[in-house]
Formats: C-alpha cells, sequence, structure tokens
C-alpha cells in the first residue's frame, strides 16, 4: 500500500506535518504527490510561522508586483517563441511557468523542488524568501551595527535573507551614499509601516491625549533631503514641573519629547512641541522633528527596551 492509496483526508493530515524541506522532496516522488505538496494551503501555515512576523501590507504588495512582472515577462517570452510549440506548449497547458524545467533538470539537480511550484503559489514565494532571492521592504532598528548615530531608531530598507547565517543583508535608501549592513538578526526587524512613506510626514492624531510616561515614535531627519527615520522616547514633564501630584503636564499646549538614551545634558536629550499647531519642526543643526505614534502595546515597549544601549549617549 502507497500513500496515494490512503483515503485524501488521511493523506492531507500526513503532508500538514511536513516540514518545508520534507514538503519539497515529497514533490519528486510523482506527479500525484507533487500537485498535492505544492498546495497553498499546506504552505500558508509554514509561511506564516517564519515569515508572518515580516511580512507587512508593504511587502505582500512588493511580491505581488513581483510575480506579475515575471508573468508578463513569460508571456512576452512565450509569444516571442511560437515557433517553437515543444517549449510553448509546455508552459501554456500546465499553467505552471517553471514546470517545464524540471523535466530538463531533474529533480536533484538544484537541490530543490522550486520550478514545481506556480510562480503565483504561497510555496513559490515562502522558496524566494528562504533563497535570498526577493528583496523586500521592512525596517530595522538600530542600523548600521548599532552605529550611535542610530541608537533607538528604526528606519525602513530593503532586506533579503540569507539562509547560511539565519541572518538578513539590508540596503538602506539615503541622500548621497546608499548604504548597506550584513548579518541583521531577526529581533531587530519589524514589518514596514505602510501607512507612512520614509519621506512623507506622519500625521499626528495621538498629541492630545499624551501625558508625561507615555511612550512614543517621533519621526525625525538630519536635513529635509534625508528619509526620516523613528526614534523612541518617553513623554517628560515640563520644566516648571516637579512631577508631583499636582503635575498639569497633560493639559499644556506643549509637550516634552524625552529620548533618555542620551546623557541629560546632551543636546539631543528633549525637545517640546506644540500639541495643536505640530508640523515638521526643527533646523540644520539640530535636525527636523516629524509625525509622532503614541506606543499602545506593551510588545511594542518592550522591544525598544531590549535594545537600550548599555551607556547612556552623549
Amino acid at each position: 500500500m502507497s500513500l496515494l492509496d490512503l483515503p485524501d483526508l488521511t493523506l492531507d493530515c500526513i503532508l500538514e506535518k511536513l516540514s518545508p524541506s520534507e514538503l519539497c522532496a515529497m514533490t519528486c516522488v510523482c506527479s500525484e504527490l507533487r500537485d498535492k505538496c505544492i498546495s497553498d494551503h499546506l504552505w500558508e501555515k509554514h509561511m506564516e510561522k517564519k515569515w508572518g512576523r515580516l511580512m507587512g501590507d508593504a511587502a505582500i504588495q512588493e511580491w505581488k508586483s513581483h510575480v506579475a512582472t515575471i508573468m508578463r515577462c513569460l508571456r512576452s517570452s512565450s509569444s516571442s517563441r511560437k515557433s517553437k510549440p515543444n517549449w510553448s506548449s509546455r508552459f501554456v497547458a500546465s499553467l505552471k511557468p517553471f514546470a517545464w524545467l524540471s523535466s530538463n533538470h531533474g529533480c536533484d539537480n538544484r537541490g530543490s523542488s522550486t520550478y514545481f511550484a506556480p510562480i503565483d503559489s504561497v510555496m513559490y514565494w515562502y522558496s524566494n524568501l528562504e533563497n535570498g532571492k526577493f528583496w523586500f521592504p521592512a525596517q530595522v532598528y538600530n542600523r548600521e551595527n548599532g552605529h550611535v548615530g542610530f541608537m533607538m531608531s528604526c528606519y525602513d530598507a530593503k532586506i533579503r535573507y540569507d539562509f547560511k547565517t539565519d541572518t538578513f543583508q539590508a540596503r538602506y535608501s539615503a541622500h548621497g551614499r546608499r548604504a548597506a549592513e550584513e548579518k541583521v538578526r531577526w529581533q531587530r526587524l519589524r514589518p514596514s509601516q505602510d501607512d507612512t512613506k520614509s519621506r512623507d510626514l506622519h500625521v499626528s492624531d495621538c498629541l492630545h491625549g499624551l501625558r508625561p510616561g507615555d511612550h512614543f515614535e517621533i519621526q525625525w531627519r538630519r536635513t529635509k533631503e534625508f528619509p526620516y527615520g523613528w526614534w523612541f522616547g518617553i513623554v517628560g514633564h515640563l520644566q516648571n514641573c516637579d512631577g508631583g501630584e499636582n503635575c498639569r503636564c497633560h493639559s499644556d499646549e506643549n509637550v516634552v519629547m524625552e529620548f533618555r538614551q542620551f546623557r541629560p545634558e546632551s543636546p539631543w536629550r528633549r525637545t517640546v512641541i506644540n500639541r495643536k499647531e505640530h508640523r515638521e519642526t526643527g533646523d540644520e543643526e539640530n535636525g527636523f522633528y516629524g509625525g509622532v505614534k503614541k506606543l499602545g502595546t506593551e510588545e511594542e515597549i518592550s522591544t525598544w527596551k531590549r535594545l537600550w544601549p548599555s551607556q547612556a549617549l552623549e
């Protein structure tokens, strides 16, 4: 009795327990198992388990655009090869653009079965992520290996996975040079914030409710030519307030934004913004402060705290 003799429900239960590498190996057994093992419902749980945390709306849209581009190229290539029915018929009949490569290269030639999967399948997406073939948008905490100039910040980047080290490569977009970094660990990554692009001013809708002790992120950039990064801070008390029970800082038109990773005497330690009329504020010497987001979950706050520098910054 073979696997294929089992009832479909029993076979599905077995396949659901296989790891990604085991599913890939099973696609090489026969065409019937291949068709079952590339099913999206088997790969969606693997995608969610390993990649779900980083696959924000921006990354998903990037992948859809990537797939659409490949499909257009294949359709164009297919049209230009109408004089070669052997190639074209394999592509059109199977509706799996890379399936024909298996007959040319064999299952073991590349050490994976990615070519058996349709381009718009979850398996193909997962494989491209694992193999580092897909660069996608994300945000990186403490960019450039924790360079002191970026401590307690989070910047947009394009990243790709390096399965050999279980880390990522990152490329940062900036004015002038394009910075790059290797061996970025999972803990320093979060999904790209799709609601605000790195050069757009975030609409601050939380300023009226901010109180001393609240945690926030604020946009900051060195000059107006640079993209924004998000910087972690804590709402402080006004200069004439002792922080006691009579504190009225929450009702003042100004709010103190403190960055306690810096020493108290540091010029970067604090800034004051107006709750009612806040737009981008600053100058070429101290940089420009943009929109503000209040952190609402303990997970967000604890993530930042884990990145806290071992000693106060100048």
